[in-house]
């Protein structure tokens, strides 16, 4: 077993995962823990969103990648564009992280841009690899 397989054969386990950060972020800005951001909600939406499709494994087909693509592009080019501001606050030497380092919108844009092209790309093998399954079933 290669380990992506490993991953696909637990796409639903990764999905409640991402589904339960997800959960966790919008409880954390409702509560007023974290300061009201439009990139981290999109990103926080993509990504609970994203995670819900993952967890069922009979809705990875074309329309669910399309959709996934779709968002997944929207949430990465969100995240990458807050990512950069703070490359280009680097650049002018004015860059600090904040006080709680967990919070700091630096890192955690890169982290939802890790998060949501992972999951793009398990979806995408999933549907592969469940069109594969259905076509060696037939033969």
């Amino acid at each position: 077993m290669t380990s992506i397989e490993f991953y696909l054969r637990r796409i639903h386990i990764l999905g409640a995962f991402f589904l339960v950060v997800s959960l966790l972020a919008w409880i954390s800005d409702w509560t007023g823990l974290v300061y009201v951001c439009p990139y981290c909600r999109l990103q926080r939406t993509v990504i609970g969103i994203l995670g819900f499709l993952m967890m069922f494994r009979g809705l990875h087909n074309i329309i669910t990648i399309f959709i996934a693509s779709v968002l997944g592009f929207m949430g990465a080019h969100v995240a990458a564009a807050q990512n950069f501001m703070g490359w280009l606050k680097i650049n002018k030497g004015t860059f600090e992280f904040k006080g709680d380092i967990y919070l700091d919108p630096f890192l955690l844009s890169g982290a939802a841009l890790f998060a949501i092209i992972a999951q793009v790309w398990l979806l995408v093998l999933s549907a592969r690899s469940k069109t594969i399954e259905s076509e060696v079933g037939q033969s």
